[in-house]
């Protein structure tokens, strides 16, 4: 029997290469915070992990781990118009961001006469064509690099690749749990981050430089949408085909950066306060701050009934949790008993502890 010729793009398509790719969710599985979000307007994270959105003044939106995705995927973060702004003041931005811990970029040796190109690809559909920004950030040294790219047909998956050259100038990468690099996808911006100039290298930040080239205002309409999925970033110059990671696997990955606690165990420390402890199912990435977002329902064990009050009355107490292990303290319940066991166990309402970068 003849063996086949092993050839280097038959190795590029098919071949097995390891954990290669540094994004965290890059196809859009995990959405612990919930699957959509409505009138979403400011920073901060919605629907899928590790992908937030910064909208400064610049409409508002329906934020969603959408079905829509290109072969191959199940899942897109969907950024949806609901409020226009077709006439965006100077330092208006509608933005999605995802930003990379420096201890997981060291192998880049940014810094160094050995510094390596990186090569991010990805996926996008819009029925707004036109030209587009992404930047790489490197926060460290505060430098950046904008590049351009275009969605030529409407309505379409479309995959991009865009490379960056290795930064050998002093933008060393510190190896901590701060963000190392922070990609940011620009859906549009005012004429404050647009008028400046075109980076063809690493350059020191500067607002008027952020998104040069972007012709695209996603915001100008409510019939305008913007998806986006498979994101991949590699060592090297070469993009190869998307590394599908388990759900498992991406989950683990995500709650180092935020997890939800849907059952603990703790004990009543006052009439009106019960403190909640356990273990975090992976070390998060500092000590997360705690929070709760809408009713508790607690139940003091050997009593019959439950405590609970409205989020308007509930308070937490994050200021001593770990990394590893939460104490989240709950106050302002009324007629607890000292000293017996109390649970959270499941319910719409969970623990939510954020360590995110």
């Amino acid at each position: 029997m003849a063996l086949s010729k092993i050839t280097n793009a038959s190795v590029a398509d098919t071949a097995v290469h390891g954990r290669r790719n540094l994004i965290i969710n890059g196809a859009m599985q995990v959405a612990q915070r919930g699957t959509s979000t409505t009138g979403v307007t400011g920073q901060g994270y919605h629907a899928v992990d590790r992908f937030d959105q910064n909208i400064t003044t610049m409409g508002a939106y329906t934020i969603s781990q959408s079905t829509t995705a290109p072969t191959d995927f199940t899942t897109s973060l969907k950024m949806d118009v609901t409020t226009a702004d077709a006439s965006p003041a100077s330092g208006d931005v509608v933005a999605i961001r995802t930003k990379l811990e420096g201890l997981n970029l060291q192998q880049l040796n940014f810094g160094s006469s050995d510094a390596k190109s990186i090569t991010l690809s990805f996926y996008v559909k819009s029925n707004k064509t036109g030209t587009y920004v992404v930047s790489s950030y490197l926060a460290d040294a505060a430098k950046q690099w904008g590049k351009t790219y275009t969605i030529a047909s409407a309505d379409t998956w479309e995959r991009k690749t865009i490379t960056w050259q290795g930064s050998s100038n002093s933008s060393v990468i510190n190896n901590d749990s701060g963000s190392g690099i922070i990609f940011t996808w620009y859906l549009g911006a005012g004429t404050g981050r647009t008028s400046g100039s075109a980076q063809i290298d690493w350059t020191a930040y500067a607002t008027a430089d952020e998104a040069v080239g972007q012709t695209v205002n996603i915001a100008d309409s409510t019939a305008n949408e913007f998806l986006i999925t498979g994101v991949q970033l590699e060592v090297g110059e070469q993009a190869t085909p998307f590394e599908h990671r388990s759900y498992g696997d991406e989950l683990s990955a995500c709650q180092r950066y935020y997890t939800e606690i849907q059952k603990a165990s703790g004990q009543v420390i006052s009439g009106t306060t019960s403190v909640f402890c356990g273990v975090f199912p992976t070390e998060m990435r500092t000590t997360p701050s705690a929070s709760l977002s809408g009713a508790l329902t607690i139940w003091q064990l050997g009593i019959a009934g439950s405590k609970g009050q409205s989020s308007s009355n509930i308070s937490v107490n994050s200021s001593i949790n770990s990394a590893s292990v939460f104490n989240a303290e709950c106050a302002n319940f009324t007629g607890m008993t000292l000293n017996y066991a109390t649970a959270v166990a499941g319910g719409d309402q969970p623990l939510k502890f954020d360590a995110e970068l």
